[in-house]
Formats: structure tokens, sequence, C-alpha cells
């Protein structure tokens, strides 16, 4: 019983250091800003560990980050604003993971439009996700 438990730690142990190490390739969530040329994207996203703080993109710019997916849940959630005073908003889970099954170099692309927010994998063509609220809403990171 002993030797089978002392098997199983180190299989984990492995699996576990295997999941953070350079081995694999990270994932990684990309926000772009398709806007009116002179409206500003502010991005701001949380994860489980970190609060990623305040991107703010100009027309056609780009915001990418990556990380390794926990073994147990990995999820980010971000929030988007857009329009005079950043009035227009939309909340969302950008990326979702982990559990018993870990991805690697798995890639969210959001895409962020006149009429909402759109998303792919980047195999297919960006589908409309998230259509923006115009209700005030003040972060609360």
């Amino acid at each position: 019983m002993t030797r089978r438990l002392s098997c199983f730690l180190i299989i984990i142990a492995l699996c576990a250091e295997l999941s953070n190490g350079a081995v694999f390739p990270k994932d990684s969530v990309h926000f772009n800003n398709s806007l009116q040329p002179n409206t500003i994207l502010r991005v701001h996203c949380v994860s489980d560990e970190d609060d990623l703080g305040d991107h703010f993109l100009s027309h056609g710019q780009t915001y990418d980050f990556s990380f390794y997916e926990s073994i147990f849940k990995t999820e980010v959630i971000c929030g988007l604003w857009q329009g005079p005073g950043f009035e227009y908003y939309a909340l969302f889970k950008a990326y979702e993971g982990g559990g018993l099954i870990v991805h690697y170099g798995k890639k969210n692309y959001w895409d962020a439009r006149e009429d909402g927010i759109y998303f792919t994998h980047g195999f297919y063509p960006p589908k409309l996700e998230y259509r923006w609220s115009a209700y005030s809403l003040a972060p609360t990171y």
C-alpha cells in the first residue's frame, strides 16, 4: 500500500512540474481594438493569482498575456470599456481551463468591435460573443 501511495505521489509531482515547466507552450489571451480610429479600449483582467491592471489600446493595437494553466482550475475574468468616459463595457470570462484536462498552447482571441466583443481560438472566423452594455459600472479591482 505504501509503495502504491509513493508511486502515486511521484506521478502527481511530475505532472505538476510538467504543467509549470518550459516543456509545453503557454496558454494565452489576446485582445485587439477594432473600434473606430479615435476610440480607446480599456482592458482589465484578473485571474485567480494576478490582477493584470489597466491597459489602454488605441485603434489597431493589441494586448496579450500568457500563462501556464493550473492543474486545478484557471479562470481569467476581464472587463473591457470604450466610448466617451468609458461608458460602454463588457465583463466576461476570457479564459477557463484546468481541472482534469490541462491545455497547453490554447489561445483565446478577443476582438473589440462597435457592435460587441468577438471571439475565436484562431481556427475559425471570430463570432460575436458579447454586446456592449451602456449602464454605468465602476471597476472593483
